[in-house]
């Protein structure tokens, strides 16, 4: 390799050193806190956010954005779907916030408690017919779990891709048919 190749290349490596150290991460948080989030080409994506909850600031797709439908927040995180694209942020404390996981307890404060019988197990059957997805109502409660039981589907369910849940219920996608138990706890 002759000199003046030596000392181009070296240049190339040093220009490559630099550009990398200012390329961004590819969820990365904006102006105010907010955090762009994105389902490419209508794929499942998870984005890390450092909040136990999240709202939408800002829509950026065309398709929309709807809560527990297209995004949502459950243990793993943010998770968008179906083409949403967006800013979130962390959501304002209010009637709806997680306390439970903040070491607060709603129910000290007067709010609404439920009857005797409520903490119970319900099983349900919760199906994703034409690969779509499929919100299966039942309230979960503040301190509720849920597991698969029973996989009735040849696609395999998997949770956080092709199953999950949060306090609304239970979700499926990509063809996933599965009997679920439910841990209702306030």
């Amino acid at each position: 390799m002759h000199t003046s190749q030596k000392i181009l290349l070296g240049t190339a490596v040093g220009l490559l050193a630099t550009l990398s150290m200012t390329a961004s991460p590819p969820a990365q948080a904006q102006s105010g806190g907010a955090i762009r989030c994105e389902s490419t080409n209508g794929k499942f994506n998870r984005c890390a956010v450092p909040w136990n909850d999240a709202e939408l600031a800002r829509q950026e797709s065309k398709g929309a954005c709807i809560r527990d439908q297209s995004w949502g927040v459950d243990r793993q995180g943010l998770w968008v779907d179906r083409g949403c694209r967006g800013q979130f942020v962390e959501a304002r404390r209010g009637w709806n916030d997680r306390d439970d996981r903040r070491g607060g307890d709603r129910g000290d404060r007067g709010g609404w408690r439920p009857g005797p019988g409520w903490d119970r197990q319900i099983r349900l059957q919760c199906d994703s017919n034409k690969k779509r997805y499929q919100m299966c109502e039942v309230d979960v409660g503040r301190r509720g779990q849920v597991r698969l039981v029973n996989q009735m589907s040849d696609t395999r369910c998997t949770e956080g891709y092709s199953w999950g849940w949060n306090r609304a219920g239970v979700w499926v996608n990509h063809g996933c048919r599965a009997q679920f138990v439910v841990d209702r706890r306030w």
